[in-house]
């Protein structure tokens, strides 16, 4: 089945075709580890996941890499700010930039576990990749592209590419750089690629450059290089992916410095997934409206945010509320509610807690559920990911298979077919991996669910000795509480209310 997407690049939609045969290879830009991850860090993540899946589904190896920015200047300056409220702290600046970035790592892998974003292949650092760094900034300069300037600074000469601006669209006369332009640059728009050690305030590391730390553009470069690169394919990689804020420059300079140093291109496809809006503004920490995922996941489980921000195209700007969030959950509810239908021993969990998982678990369900069901799953996700299709697809064979259920409420064949159904679509999007009864009885403590439980013992225990009206009133003390009861053949089951 083709595949389209759209790429960044080219700014148009392309067919997919792998570098190599049913082989992929894809990066994304991770996080600078200085602060918890927020729903931007969420939305990119969700969609290059959905991205890995869908590529698995349609029979392809993945091999997915993203990485760690953790050495930067804003994490020096936090661990700066850190020491200056906690004077105390006697440890030297390295110890505890890397107790920093190590907390956020681990907050940020907590967050992507929580919305049900598979672990990538690998997670490089950019402090263990520091050698592979120096190397190709060696080559830069060795091929007359790079230059030092004061204080073991290294640059970039963009005049020296005469493609650079070709995947952004940006001139070179308009062109910026993340830091301000140094006084020892020969172009204001050239970047750098080491910035020499300045004191006891900064951090540095020894090498054959000079003492120093890498800029950010040449990480990315670096680690693609040495642990994901062709050897010998045009293009390094099949897909770069990212964030569209990172489409310029760091894209753009990650795409010049590889140009430059292999001669061929970093990547065959580039992706970009839109920002997340909160109050109409582009969510951004200098706004002061960043929505940080721990405080989401407070209040909602990591699901039902994954579900939400899985309904709006990946590309599109998704601008972020409460209200789209509820409403996006009752098609969840849907979901769980056919799941609920099926027979406990029917259901299908395919747990699927890695790529490798994944793709021996879509072998086994594929072969099962409905042939049709995910042909149009797949066709509708594999042109660029067109989420609504798919959400559409899905509606309607919700709603076709509890018709069924409605004339067939105990024909086990149709259920274990609607089973496996389900499993794809878990599988697809990561969403209905929960138990059905606990999925409805998301949001209530244990403390609450141990009262829950006694009132409905009790509520039992009325019934009898034929206290009817002790019932009735326990009930109603029940949906005080928000707790809706159901008397079934197999006991008296409860839900939250929404």
């Amino acid at each position: 089945m083709d595949i389209k997407l759209y790429d960044s690049a080219k700014k148009q939609k392309c067919d997919f075709v792998s570098l190599k045969d049913k082989q992929v290879r894809l990066y994304v830009c991770g996080p600078t580890v200085y602060d918890d991850a927020h729903l931007g860090h969420a939305r990119s993540s969700i969609a290059f996941d959905l991205w890995r899946r869908v590529l698995i589904a349609n029979g392809y190896e993945v091999c997915f890499v993203k990485n760690f920015t953790d050495i930067d200047d804003k994490i020096i300056k936090k661990v700066q700010d850190s020491h200056a409220i906690n004077p105390q702290d006697t440890s030297d600046l390295y110890t505890r930039l890397e107790s920093l970035t190590a907390h956020y790592i681990d907050s940020y892998l907590h967050d992507m576990d929580a919305l049900g974003v598979l672990r990538p292949d690998l997670e490089p650092k950019a402090t263990q990749s520091l050698q592979a760094i120096v190397n190709m900034i060696e080559t830069l300069l060795q091929k007359g592209y790079a230059y030092k300037g004061e204080n073991n600074d290294v640059y970039l000469s963009i005049a020296k590419d005469s493609r650079y601006g070709t995947l952004s669209n940006h001139n070179q006369d308009h062109t910026k750089s993340r830091v301000e332009s140094a006084g020892d640059k020969l172009e204001s728009k050239d970047f750098a690629l080491w910035k020499g050690y300045k004191g006891e305030q900064d951090i540095g590391y020894e090498s054959t450059l000079g003492k120093g730390r890498p800029g950010w553009h040449i990480e990315c470069s670096a680690m693609i290089e040495q642990h994901l690169a062709y050897n010998d394919c045009e293009y390094a990689i099949d897909i770069h992916a990212g964030g569209a804020d990172l489409l310029f420059p760091h894209h753009e300079n990650e795409a010049s410095q590889t140009r430059c140093a292999t001669q061929r291109e970093l990547a065959k496809y580039w992706l970009h997934n839109g920002f997340v809006n909160i109050n109409g503004e582009k969510m951004s920490k200098s706004l002061g409206n960043s929505f940080f995922i721990k405080d989401a996941l407070k209040v909602y489980h990591g699901e039902i945010l994954r579900n939400y921000l899985l309904g709006t195209h990946y590309r599109l700007v998704l601008d972020f509320n409460e209200e789209d969030l509820l409403v996006s959950k009752k098609r969840l509810d849907k979901l769980y509610r056919l799941k609920k239908r099926i027979k406990p021993t029917l259901v299908c969990t395919p747990n699927a807690q890695s790529a490798n998982d994944l793709s021996i678990s879509w072998q086994q369900h594929a072969n099962k559920a409905n042939a049709q069901f995910i042909s149009e799953c797949l066709h509708a996700l594999n042109d660029d990911l067109n989420i609504s299709k798919a959400l559409s697809v899905i509606e309607e064979m919700i709603s076709n298979a509890n018709e069924r259920l409605d004339t067939n409420p105990k024909d086990t064949l149709l259920m274990q077919e609607i089973a496996h159904n389900l499993a794809i679509i878990e599988l697809l999007l990561g969403i209905g991996t929960l138990d059905s009864t606990a999925y409805f009885q998301l949001g209530v403590d244990e403390s609450t669910k141990q009262r829950i439980q006694t009132l409905i013992d009790e509520r039992l225990e009325a019934k009898k000795q034929k206290n009817f009206d002790l019932a009735d009133s326990i009930r109603n003390d029940l949906k005080a509480l928000g707790i809706e009861i159901m008397d079934t053949p197999q006991g008296t089951m409860w839900e939250k209310q929404i």
